[in-house]
């Protein structure tokens, strides 16, 4: 039986010129930086990494650039959420047939109030799930606006036998883990937790197995999921004590702009921008942020210097 994915899994950002094309070297030089950080595995094509802002052709070659660049040195998980069941089973099979290790899905929502009932997200997932016959993460976050019951969730993964990773970012976090790994049982190989692993430890506590922060500072969350598996729990509390208010502060005040400007002051990716109209960072924020992040020395910070 293959061993179950777990650790930090974080989200590869996109990286554009300041045309706002796509810097495909610098995509390169991002998966490369993120394998030296130790993580576990990538996550790409996310909300972190604008998923929203790219065309349907961008997204394609996004996903065989990464995949083929990764070339099986860490696991990639791929997002390949759409409201469209039809859509979501192309992009799932095509992820799983070029090599994902992993496809990552939002429940069905388009905007604000069109969503699917509790029958259709069921048989969303199964058919992707029959599609791409690889695992499949369910994403669980306030952005769709989905209310994904724990007896849901746990139906996912009992019934459905690719479903058995969920990453729970909505809030109280932890209390939704530990329902669900109570309800779901063996059922629930991967419990993760996301949202810049901003309640890691509570999480963990609850019993999640992996974090999906984004590549800000994986090198500097991993010692923390490692001494906690390892029961060292005083010295996962210290360290993750330490790096918190980076981590508030790329949750609270940044969002998906942190990794890039950190990303772009360490030389690996050549602009930070970020496509319209997602506004570019105040420049007393992006100041604050490298003030804080200089404390705590990541390698996305001097990778590429």
């Amino acid at each position: 039986m293959k061993e179950a994915y777990r650790g930090v899994f974080p989200i590869a950002p996109t990286p554009f010129a300041e045309t706002g094309d796509i810097d495909w070297p610098g995509q390169k030089r991002v998966l490369d930086c993120m394998i030296d950080q130790g993580v576990d595995g990538i996550c790409i094509l996310a909300n972190y990494s604008e998923q929203f802002a790219l065309t349907d052709e961008e997204r394609d070659d996004l996903l065989k650039l990464c995949l083929e660049h990764v070339d099986g040195r860490v696991p990639v998980i791929a997002t390949c959420s759409h409201f469209s069941t039809r859509i979501a089973v192309r992009r799932s099979r095509q992820a799983a047939e070029l090599g994902a290790a992993m496809i990552m899905l939002m429940p069905p929502y388009h905007g604000a109030t069109l969503k699917a009932t509790d029958r259709y997200i069921y048989e969303h997932f199964s058919r992707i799930g029959k599609a791409a016959r690889v695992p499949i993460m369910v994403q669980d976050a306030p952005l769709s606006g989905v209310e994904l019951s724990v007896d849901l969730l746990a139906r996912i993964a009992t019934e459905i036998e690719q479903v058995s990773y969920f990453k729970i970012e909505t809030p109280m976090a932890a209390a939704k883990l530990r329902s669900l790994i109570d309800a779901g049982g063996g059922a629930i190989e991967g419990p993760f937790d996301g949202e810049e692993s901003i309640t890691l430890m509570a999480d963990l506590d609850a019993g999640a197995t992996g974090t999906m922060p984004s590549a800000l500072l994986p090198d500097l969350i991993k010692p923390v999921v490692e001494h906690h598996r390892a029961a060292r729990i005083d010295e996962a509390a210290a360290d993750y004590a330490r790096i918190l208010p980076l981590i508030n502060f790329e949750n609270r005040q940044c969002g998906l702009r942190a990794c890039k400007a950190i990303m772009f002051e360490g030389g690996v990716i050549d602009s930070d921008y970020v496509r319209h109209p997602v506004p570019p960072l105040h420049p007393a924020t992006r100041a604050e942020l490298l003030r804080l992040a200089k404390q705590f020395d990541p390698l996305a910070l001097r990778w590429g210097r």
